[in-house]
């Protein structure tokens, strides 16, 4: 059985993206001092990549129940290795934005590197306005503490997707 690795590796960090807005989507952690427009605007975007996340891949009790199966491990498998290398990025409880950390992981993997562009069913994450997150994040920012947290959720992001690019299964 050929199995494609780049759907595999683009499968893992759907799930893993998933589970990074399910586990901080409610958080009203209000560390900075943001306009409720620019809230609103990453809410609003958060939820529409959710929806988009959620139509493409399977719920996870699917992985869990089909762990077995060769292609689920390694998805599992994909989405651990991304885990532990975001976490070790992640410093000591470090602050991080992971609406930034998973807009930046996707950007990175579907826009800059081009995987899965003729994909159907991943086709809505290569033509994302990755661009307009990026100015309302970066550019037209004023809170400077804000701002140098999103960039360095940028630097983990890129470092955790060129290692994913050269992962090997075992």
């Amino acid at each position: 059985m050929i199995i494609n690795s780049s759907k595999v590796k683009t499968e893992a960090l759907l799930l893993f993206c998933r589970d990074l807005i399910d586990s901080y989507k409610n958080s009203k952690d209000d560390i900075f001092d943001l306009s409720i427009e620019l809230m609103e605007f990453v809410d609003s975007r958060t939820t529409q990549l959710h929806k988009a996340i959620n139509i493409s891949v399977q719920p996870i009790d699917y992985y869990l129940r089909n762990q077995k199966v060769s292609r689920i491990s390694m998805i599992l498998k994909t989405y651990e290795f991304i885990n532990k290398n975001i976490t070790k990025l992640l410093q000591n409880n470090a602050k991080f934005n992971p609406s930034m950390l998973c807009f930046a992981l996707l950007s990175t993997w579907f826009a800059e590197l081009g995987h899965e562009n003729k994909s159907k069913e991943f086709l809505f994450f290569t033509i994302y306005p990755y661009s307009e997150i990026y100015d309302k994040l970066l550019l037209k920012l004023d809170n400077n503490e804000y701002k140098s947290l999103n960039i360095s959720m940028l630097h983990i992001s890129e470092k955790t997707i060129f290692k994913l690019n050269s992962y090997r299964f075992k």
